[in-house]
């Protein structure tokens, strides 16, 4: 095997080679004969079947086993030609050259490495930022926010109509075409007026109604809703037995302390006050880095750290856009791209930049998380899935196998990585910790 590995980078190397007729014929041999040791074949004893039989009878197969054989030989080869471990490879490598010819196969091999990067310096590009200030209109506000959690309810006394942030103690029954469906009736059922969680403009149409009143209501099911249901026009007859409110006291106490407190031995109102006053600055910071300082931080990383990126895994990139594009087109559409090789290549072409960015992005971050030791377990991307599967009111099994079979727990963990990542390099930094609150 005639083979010429070359460097095209540091991250990008090139392997041609000519795998000769004799070569894989050798290894076609090979493979038929160890296959012959253990083939069934009547008329033949096991591991007696002569190795013309099992060529006549899995040619095809044993040629493509011989080609990938070969390729593997290549690879190893080309790796060793070029001083490069295996381990240093990233991606899939492309066989951008499979050319069968009189002789043999003539084949081009494109390998990519992981880059060698140098970001010397790198805490002195984080922008300026002053420490966001939180008020005490702010902290109070939020306090009556945790207190309107925990409140009970009162009946409404005062005769007024029923309005918005209203709880409406009400019976209703669902008609489509005149007859009541399943699942479409209750009695007393207890609903928050703006909640949202019934049909769009049911609870809009309950807005006005006094103690006692009954009313028809009309609403149409939205599309996704169930099969049976969605789309179709439906009347509710509706009935409000009472009005209630949620009973928010003015001043938290100590019971209410204990509750918003848990843990505290002896909580006071100044401790609440403290901890919200922490929650609301920590929910600014996050806020001020991901929508300000991050933004910045990455295109002055993008733009001073200059090093050879992976070209196979920006072609990646670039496929998995285009994939992305396609999936949302008509057939007609699809059918265009098709015969117009050329429109490929242009849309290609569209993403490279933003591939190659993205790319670069990924491997700065994984070298600065290794710089600041940030570590992020499997453990931890499954309970951060767990408590975006409650909090979404889903099951959180079966909401961690939908990530797995997707295919989405590494950028999970990538994100969770992130943002412990700019977290420290933003708050740690001296440029920025030194700063006073802002006005």
């Amino acid at each position: 095997m005639q083979i010429n590995a070359k460097r095209i980078n540091s991250a990008n190397a090139q392997i041609d080679a000519k795998i000769s007729n004799t070569l894989l014929a050798s290894k076609e041999d090979k493979i038929a004969a160890k296959a012959a040791k253990t083939m069934k074949v009547d008329g033949f004893r096991q591991g007696k079947v002569p190795v013309n039989v099992v060529k006549s009878r899995h040619g095809e197969q044993i040629k493509q086993d011989a080609e990938q054989e070969a390729l593997k030989e290549l690879f190893d080869k080309g790796l060793k030609e070029l001083d490069a471990q295996a381990d240093m490879v990233v991606g899939e490598p492309i066989i951008s050259k499979f050319d069968k010819t009189d002789d043999g196969i003539d084949v081009e091999v494109k390998v990519s490495f992981r880059p060698v990067i140098k970001l010397d310096g790198y805490e002195e590009l984080v922008p300026e930022y002053k420490s966001p200030r939180v008020t005490q209109k702010e902290i109070d506000q939020r306090i009556v926010e945790m207190m309107s959690s925990i409140a009970g309810m009162k009946k409404v006394e005062e005769e007024r109509p029923l309005q918005s942030g209203d709880f409406a103690l009400i019976d209703f029954e669902g008609f489509v075409d005149g007859v009541a469906f399943e699942g479409g009736k209750a009695e007393k059922y207890l609903l928050e007026i703006g909640s949202g969680s019934f049909i769009p403009g049911f609870e809009g149409e309950l807005i006005g109604m006094k103690l006692g009143e009954e009313k028809d209501i009309n609403v149409t099911f939205p599309d996704n809703y169930k099969e049976d249901l969605a789309g179709k026009p439906a009347v509710f007859k509706v009935k409000l037995h009472e009005m209630q409110v949620k009973d928010i006291k003015p001043t938290p106490s100590e019971e209410d302390l204990k509750k918003l407190l848990p843990g505290e031995e002896n909580p006071t109102k100044e401790m609440l006050e403290a901890q919200v006053k922490d929650q609301l600055k920590n929910e600014k910071l996050h806020k001020l880095f991901s929508e300000e300082i991050r933004p910045k931080f990455i295109d002055a990383v993008l733009e001073k750290f200059e090093f050879d990126i992976p070209e196979n895994i920006v072609d990646q990139e670039i496929d998995l856009q285009v994939r992305n594009v396609f999936s949302s087109l008509s057939e007609d559409e699809i059918k265009e791209y098709s015969e117009n090789p050329s429109k490929i290549e242009e849309k290609r072409g569209e993403f490279a930049d933003e591939a190659r960015n993205s790319v670069k992005l990924t491997f700065v971050v994984d070298e600065l998380a290794k710089r600041e030791e940030i570590n992020v377990s499997d453990q931890e991307v499954t309970q951060m899935i767990y408590f975006e599967a409650m909090q979404q009111g889903q099951e959180p099994q079966k909401y961690l196998e939908y990530y797995q079979k997707q295919g989405l727990l590494p950028a999970v963990k990538m994100a969770i990585v992130e943002d412990r990542l700019f977290n420290k390099i933003f708050t740690n930094n001296k440029k920025t910790a030194a700063k006073t609150e802002a006005k």
